[in-house]
């Protein structure tokens, strides 16, 4: 597996704090620029698609809403393996499609469009999926919603390899990305997982992919999901664009926003003792940053 680069921030409020931060640019691990198959979504599939290439299987499928990064990066990555994609879709079909489902149409992913009771069941069970696709299960592999898995959280490790810093943080939306850090995490390094769900679920829902005994100290934050999945308010967008402007960074409304924004808020409030180090996960998501003005009639 490829890696990717680190970049130090220069920034008054770190110098400030007495703090050294690093972005880890996985935004820029992708097989093409601007390709919607990076960061920690090529990390969990990664593994995955090198099954589908050793069994050679002849379809993906997976799951997600209307403005999924992973249902994205799933159809860029059967283009890509010359294969068949089928994305069910949570929700009921909206014309004009939204610029990720029309991408990943455009990508060759056929779209499944199913009302949110039946998609919950969908999700749940495998023979209920391939009685509404037209693909057989011994050529077909079914990657879960979010693409958490067992073998995405083998990718997620790798984020690991370069990083030797105090602090880890990365944005939670299933919590398989920090799981897979955190099967990596050295002592006494600790890693802060940023919820941008609203609720206080995420602890379990890491612990839950964990083995019975990891190393390292983790920790989740929900003090940052701005009103939850989705949701935002006009001073994360306003952080956003200063971030950008300061370290010609882009960062996306849905995960790498509110995690950056909480973490430079936790270094206003003096969480990080001075001389600390911070490596700050850049995960991608970019590709959803056009649907969300789109969404929303803003430009960012």
């Amino acid at each position: 597996m490829i890696d990717s680069p680190l970049t130090e921030l220069r920034d008054s409020r770190l110098d400030e704090a007495g703090l050294q931060c690093f972005v880890k640019r996985d935004e820029l691990l992708a097989n093409r620029p601007d390709s919607p198959l990076c960061g920690n979504k090529y990390r969990k599939l990664y593994y995955h698609l090198e099954r589908v290439k050793q069994e050679r299987l002849d379809t993906l499928v997976t799951f997600g809403g209307a403005y999924s990064n992973h249902l994205a990066a799933v159809a860029e990555a059967a283009h890509w393996l010359g294969i068949k994609a089928i994305g069910i879709v949570r929700g009921e079909e909206v014309q004009p499609l939204n610029y990720t489902l029309q991408n990943a149409r455009k990508a060759g992913m056929k779209l499944v469009f199913t009302d949110r009771t039946h998609y919950r069941a969908l999700t749940r069970g495998e023979e209920e999926v391939f009685g509404i696709i037209d693909a057989r299960p011994e050529d077909t592999c079914v990657l879960p919603e979010g693409g958490t898995h067992a073998l995405a959280l083998r990718g997620c490790a790798h984020l690991m390899t370069n990083i030797a810093t105090d602090y880890v943080t990365v944005a939670c939306g299933t919590g398989g990305t920090l799981a897979g850090m955190i099967t990596a995490l050295p002592e006494p390094m600790t890693a802060l997982g940023f919820s941008v769900l609203k609720g206080d679920f995420m602890s379990e829902a890491v612990r839950q992919w964990l083995p019975g005994h990891h190393r390292g100290t983790w920790h989740i934050n929900n003090d940052y999901h701005f009103g939850g999945y989705g949701k935002w308010q006009p001073e994360l967008l306003h952080f956003m664009r200063d971030f950008r402007q300061r370290h010609q960074i882009s960062l996306d409304p849905i995960y790498t926003g509110k995690m950056c924004y909480g973490v430079f808020d936790l270094i206003r409030k003096g969480y990080f003792a001075r001389g600390s180090t911070i490596t700050i996960v850049h995960t991608g998501g970019l590709q959803g940053i056009p649907g969300f003005e789109q969404r929303f009639n803003l430009t960012l």
